[in-house]
């Protein structure tokens, strides 16, 4: 399916689907962004994953893992979603995620913490949905459209009260590989280059000042 919508967008010059263990992987890339897999990965296999990624990335490469976390340090996975929804799946703190990063020679350049982001994003799931109840029934049953329906509230619940977020963290091999602010984010890269290098004059004068 993702093949035959790139080709029919006129994209499959530029992008490539590939089902594969992610650890099999030997190419070199400049940029690898991990989104909704992590959670997947299983906590004793996280050294692995993030020795994968340096492996993968080149030494001015950028990394960008976003993944559900907890704020209220390490617990398990609510037994009915373990079941029904996610078998397998674990939402980590960043307790759990950050050694591993360190053992492996990664940065840490940047972390963000999306707090009540995804109870929105849940929201708006959970009303798009319901508006089509009638046909997610026809395409499967009653007890699928109940049980998912009862996932999207009370997962959105948890996002507002019981400390799950979403985060993402930039990861690097070389400490310069980005600019010192976010500036580059929101910016005209002409701009963030000018910034840049007028701090870079001034730190030469301080470093020359006896």
């Amino acid at each position: 399916m993702a093949r035959s919508r790139a080709d029919a967008e006129g994209l499959s010059d530029r992008v490539r689907f590939e089902l594969r263990d992610y650890r099999s992987v030997t190419q070199r890339y400049d940029r690898v962004v991990s989104v909704g897999m992590f959670e997947h990965v299983g906590v004793g296999f996280y050294r692995e994953f993030f020795d994968t990624v340096r492996r993968c990335l080149t030494d001015d490469g950028v990394a960008l893992l976003h993944s559900i976390g907890r704020l209220r340090g390490p617990a398990a996975t609510n037994p009915w979603l373990a079941k029904y929804i996610f078998p397998g799946g674990y939402a980590p703190a960043l307790s759990e995620v950050l050694p591993a990063v360190e053992r492996s020679g990664l940065l840490v350049t940047d972390i963000e913490i999306l707090r009540l982001h995804y109870a929105q994003t849940l929201r708006h799931w959970r009303t798009r949905f319901a508006a089509q109840r009638e046909a997610v029934i026809g395409l499967m049953d009653e007890t699928f459209y109940r049980m998912f329906e009862f996932y999207f509230a009370g997962s959105e619940l948890a996002f507002r009260r019981t400390g799950q977020m979403v985060f993402q963290m930039q990861l690097t091999r070389d400490i310069a590989a980005l600019p010192r602010t976010r500036d580059y984010l929101v910016k005209p890269p002409v701009l963030v280059s000018k910034i840049q290098n007028e701090e870079d004059r001034w730190n030469d004068c301080l470093s020359a000042t006896p």
